[in-house]
C-alpha cells in the first residue's frame, strides 16, 4: 500500500478498511486519527472505523511519522517541503504543518511539525469516460478538470492518459512535476498510463519547451496548473499545436476564462460526473450527480 511508514497502531487499524475507499488519514499530534473514507470524514478506531471515544486511535509524534516516510532522509525533501507537503513511494503526498520558516517572503523550511495529511492516490478506471466519450473520442482538444482539492482529477488523469495512448495511439507525454500522477519509483513501476512517455520532477515551464522538441507528443497531460509560469507553459505548448489537458484547484471562472482551454470539466463531488462547458463555460454535458453505478474499478 505504501503506508510502511505509519505507526503501528495507525497501520493495524487502516488494515481492517478497504484500501481502495480510504482517500486521506489526517494525524494530529495527541488528537484522534481522522480518515477520509468512501466520501466522509470518520475517527479510525482500532479495528478500522471508530465506534466511540473509547476506541479511537490517538496520533503521537507525527515527527517521527515524517522521518520514517522520508527514509530517515528528510533533508533530501528540503524543496519540497517549501511548498508544504512532500511526495513519498506510490504517489503517496503528505502535507505538513507546523512552523514555517521564511525568508525574503517565501517558505524556506518547516520545523515543530505538528500535523501530517496524508493523501492516498488510487486508480479508478473508467472515471474520465464522461470526459473522454464526449470531447476526446473523436479529436483532441485542450481541456482543463478543476475542483477543489481531494476530489479526483489526478485519478482522472490518469484514466484519460491511458485511454488517449492505448484506444486511440496518440503519442501522449505525461508532465509529473511532483510524480503524483505515474507514481513511478527508482524501477519505473507505477501507476498504469498505458503506452505514455512520463517526464517527472520538473517545473512545467521548462519540461514542455524541452518535451516538445525531444518528443514530439500529440497531447501532454499535467496537473495542478497554478501561477503565469504555469500558463506561459500551456500557452507555449497550444502555440505548437500541441493539446494540453490538465488540472488546476483555481474554481474562478473569470479567472479560468484566460488560460488557453477549449473545454472545461468541473467536478464537485466525489464519485460526481463532471459538468463539461465551453469556452465560454456554457454547460455542454454532464450533471455532477453522485453516480455510484458508473462502470468505474478500482486498482491498487
Amino acid at each position: 500500500m505504501g503506508l510502511s511508514f505509519l505507526p503501528t497502531a495507525v497501520a493495524t487499524a487502516v488494515s481492517h478498511l478497504n484500501y481502495n475507499l480510504i482517500s486521506e488519514i489526517r494525524l494530529r499530534r495527541g488528537q484522534p486519527v481522522i480518515i477520509g473514507y468512501n466520501g466522509a470524514y470518520r475517527y479510525l478506531g482500532a479495528g478500522g472505523i471508530s465506534s466511540g471515544a473509547n476506541d479511537r486511535v490517538i496520533a503521537e509524534d507525527v515527527s517521527q511519522v515524517l522521518n520514517s516516510a522520508t527514509g530517515g532522509c528528510i533533508y533530501g525533501y528540503l524543496e519540497q517541503m517549501k511548498s508544504g507537503f512532500i511526495t513519498v513511494g506510490h504517489g503517496v503526498r503528505i502535507g505538513i504543518a507546523g512552523e514555517y520558516v521564511t525568508e525574503n517572503g517565501a517558505v524556506n523550511a518547516i520545523k515543530n511539525v505538528t500535523s501530517l495529511n496524508v493523501r492516498i492516490p488510487h486508480d479508478v478506471r473508467g472515471c474520465g469516460r464522461e470526459i473522454c466519450e464526449k470531447l476526446l473520442s473523436g479529436g483532441l482538444f485542450s481541456t482543463l478538470i478543476f475542483s477543489k482539492p481531494g476530489l479526483g482529477k489526478t485519478t482522472m488523469l490518469r484514466d484519460i492518459a491511458r485511454f488517449l495512448s492505448d484506444n486511440r495511439k496518440y503519442n501522449v507525454l505525461v508532465l509529473d512535476e511532483r510524480n503524483e500522477i505515474a507514481a513511478m519509483d527508482g524501477f519505473g513501476d507505477g501507476f498504469d498510463l498505458g503506452a505514455a512517455d512520463v517526464i517527472r520532477c520538473f517545473n512545467k515551464l521548462g519540461a514542455i519547451v524541452s518535451a516538445i522538441r525531444a518528443m514530439k507528443p500529440d497531447v501532454i497531460i499535467t496537473d495542478e496548473l497554478y501561477g503565469a509560469d504555469d500558463v506561459k507553459a500551456v500557452q507555449y505548448a497550444y502555440d505548437c499545436g500541441i493539446k494540453v489537458i490538465a488540472s488546476s484547484h483555481v474554481t474562478d471562472k473569470d479567472k479560468l476564462k484566460e488560460m488557453p482551454f477549449e473545454y472545461f470539466a468541473e467536478i464537485k463531488s466525489l464519485y460526481g460526473q463532471p459538468v463539461i462547458y465551453d469556452k465560454n463555460f456554457n454547460a455542454i454535458g454532464g450533471n455532477c450527480a453522485d453516480n455510484f453505478n458508473r462502470r468505474v474499478s478500482f486498482d491498487e
